[in-house]
């Protein structure tokens, strides 16, 4: 299995160069001590600890797989050892809390670090991040007192988090979960039910699993209206920190899965485990949807980690795999034929890859600025911001996830025969990543809610504040020599992109139920591409105005991979606008009959 190394130069660039991270944190109170020279810090010991420790456990540990006996499971070896060097080096805490022991470091800086993890080890990666995550959701909407007993110890990783929401009759749908919360005597709750498909739902790395769960309490009103989240401790947590008795939380089982099997997905029971209300009682969505705008964007840093993995791969075995010779004759005269990367099909592939992963990269930072002036600017800023996240995030999760496989089945295929065998390590990132298009919300979850509840529910006008802000970059930026080629493109994807919205919801009000649902994956696809022009657009301009540190053979190979993205990538866009102009018909005049 080939070694990880940490992207680190494309990683300053898009952080320093192109979003210009520094002057923004500036600006915001919380983050004025946070400067370059602390975040290439940070970044540089990632790459370390990543690729000495994480990464050497991801393929072992995917073989040995967890395992669960007599209720008891266990994580693969050495992974214990692991998680618990990245407790003690703080990387848990990264994002939390500063009064509870948290380090307050920005989303667009996190963000990078956990797609070090992810491309190193996805499945040790989900035990940290869902920690993080459910600690997020418990600092923005539970009491000081529950903030003060449990947060401390999730950011130093001594106790890890989980979040609890799917049931084997309720996925998507969430208003028929049947988990019941009976409120007892002390102001506590006992909750009683069985959640299905919970990653890191028990382990050995840490002494607790804080569970976040969704249930109904008695008198509670029908559908998603009558969720309320509770806290629910695996062990029971005294008033001084010490833990006691287990507080009615077993593991009934666990998935034998297509990947990631390093990592514990978990059936959870709870037998009248004692809970503890988080935010307001039946307002439980409300506060699981904060920590699901960073899950599902972490979600799609996993798509994008597994491509950047394979490119790495796959570029390195394309220059040394000697086969046939080149179409335009020899390259490799003293031997017995040329580097595969002379062929023009193999160059498509790893030029696919390229083009995906450094555009899904800046994408990534860029809703993690979003995410990060929503939370600690003020005014228009935030306003802005907030609109961006709720517009962007299922973009985040679906497209870069679905360019995710393309790009580790595009990486294995350069392998060919090899791609498909254990040692090389190809086969398990297309399957640890396959799973990334489905939790968290399918992707065509995603693309339904960025038609109907981001674009359709309110006129679309999230969507004009994006579109503005695109033009105006190109407008400002068509001063740069050079540009014209990079601008034209994002100036027609745009133009295209709202005609397409106002389609879809002319579509919608004429009377067409099904406009909406029909058009909305290729749509977010549309979407998606543009959102990628953009990025490239602004990497470009970065590289052609001089910005840039990192030398011209490193400025040249980003035109040259935005000048195959906008000529052989972005063109697909047309044929997905096609499809949605042909309308609904031909998915819903079918018969059901014909599906037999």
């Amino acid at each position: 299995m080939p070694e990880y190394k940490a992207p680190l130069r494309d990683m300053q660039f898009v952080l320093h160069e192109v979003f210009k991270a520094e002057n923004l944190w500036q600006t915001m109170p919380a983050m004025e001590e946070v400067n370059r020279e602390l975040a290439d810090a940070i970044l540089e010991e990632s790459a370390k600890i990543n690729e000495s420790l994480i990464a050497p456990l991801s393929q072992p540990g995917h073989e040995e797989g967890v395992k669960w006996t007599d209720g008891v499971v266990t994580t693969p070896k050495g992974y214990p050892e692991a998680f618990r060097q990245l407790a003690e080096g703080g990387w848990g805490g990264l994002s939390g809390a500063p009064e509870y022991g948290g380090q307050t470091m920005p989303k667009m800086l996190v963000l990078l670090f956990e797609e070090m993890l992810y491309s190193s080890n996805i499945a040790m990666g989900l035990y940290l991040t869902l920690t993080s995550g459910a600690a997020l959701a418990i600092a923005s909407h539970a009491s000081d007192e529950l903030k003060t007993k449990f947060l401390p110890n999730m950011y130093s990783g001594k106790w890890a988090g989980a979040m609890c929401l799917t049931e084997s009759h309720a996925g998507t749908d969430l208003g028929m979960i049947r988990s019941k919360a009976e409120p007892l005597a002390d102001g506590s709750y006992s909750i009683s039910g069985t959640k299905i498909f919970i990653t890191g739902g028990d382990h050995d790395l840490t002494e607790n699993v804080i569970h976040l769960v969704l249930a109904k309490l008695p008198d509670a009103p029908a559908g998603s209206k009558g969720i309320s989240l509770f806290l629910v401790p695996k062990m029971k947590v005294h008033e001084d920190g010490s833990l006691g008795e287990n507080n009615g939380v077993h593991c009934g089982s666990i998935e034998h899965k297509m990947g990631i099997n390093a990592s514990a997905t978990c059936v959870m029971n709870f037998d009248g485990a004692q809970g503890y209300l988080v935010g307001e009682v039946n307002r439980g969505l409300q506060g699981m949807f904060t920590m699901m705008n960073y899950e599902r964007l972490s979600v799609g840093i996993q798509g994008l980690s597994a491509a950047e993995a394979a490119y790495q791969w796959s570029s390195i075995y394309a220059r040394e795999r000697l086969q046939s010779r080149a179409p335009s004759g020899p390259v490799n005269s003293a031997g017995a034929a040329d580097p595969i990367i002379v062929h023009p099909d193999v160059r498509r592939m790893l030029l696919t890859q390229k083009a995906y992963v450094e555009a899904g990269r800046a994408f990534a930072v860029y809703v993690g600025k979003q995410l990060d002036e929503s939370k600690f600017s003020s005014g228009e800023a935030k306003t802005k911001a907030e609109g961006m996240v709720e517009l962007l995030t299922p973009i985040a999760k679906a497209f870069l996830t679905d360019k995710g496989l393309e790009g580790t089945v595009a990486g294995q295929q350069v392998f060919g025969g090899h791609g498909y065998i254990r040692e090389w390590g190809m086969e398990q990132l297309v399957r640890d990543v396959r799973i990334s298009q489905i939790y968290e919300g399918t992707n065509g979850i995603q693309a339904l809610d960025l038609m109907g509840r981001k674009i359709a529910a309110n006129g679309g006008q999230n969507l004009t504040v994006l579109i503005a802000e695109m033009r105006e970059f190109s407008a400002n930026a068509a001063d740069v020599s050079g540009m014209d080629e990079f601008l034209a493109p994002l100036n027609e994807s745009v133009d295209n992109l709202e005609s397409l919205a106002e389609f879809v919801l002319a579509q919608t009000k004429a009377g067409d139920a099904n406009a909406i649902g029909a058009a909305s994956v290729e749509f977010l696809h549309v979407m998606g591409f543009t959102l990628y022009t953009y990025m490239w657009a602004m990497m470009t301009r970065t590289v052609l105005n001089g910005e840039s540190d990192q030398g011209e053979e490193f400025g040249q190979a980003k035109l040259h991979t935005a000048r195959f993205f906008v000529q052989r990538l972005l063109p697909q866009a047309k044929g997905l606008s096609e499809s949605i102009r042909n309308g609904s018909a031909s998915l819903m005049d079918i018969p059901e009959e014909a599906f037999a």
